[in-house]
């Protein structure tokens, strides 16, 4: 039997779209102007160590959410989406809201 190896992009695309499923998410990305998100590199960064993925995600959230909640279901998504989807064990997420859009 073959043995399956998922790519680090088709991991970024997944995290990325569980995060925006989260109802208090804007959008994935840097919050400011637009060069910071041009200037700061991938907003979804993956790390896989010793078969275990880390994710970093930098995220914007709607006008009046509470952090800690949303940073938790953003958790819950994507641990969800890496460990389901992906069949991967997931080593840890941080999550780092960068802004409040409109």
């Amino acid at each position: 039997m073959g043995t399956l190896s998922v790519g680090t992009g088709v991991i970024r695309d997944t995290v990325r779209l569980a995060a925006l499923e989260v109802p208090g998410v804007l959008r994935v990305g840097r919050g400011g102007p637009a060069w910071r998100d041009a200037l700061g590199g991938n907003p979804v960064q993956i790390r896989v160590r010793d078969g275990r993925v880390h994710v970093t995600v930098w995220l914007v959230a709607r006008p009046r959410q509470r952090l800690v909640p949303l940073t938790a279901q953003v958790r819950e998504a994507i641990a969800a989406a890496v460990e389901r989807l992906l069949g991967m064990e997931l080593g840890g997420v941080t999550v780092m809201v960068d802004g409040n859009g409109a």
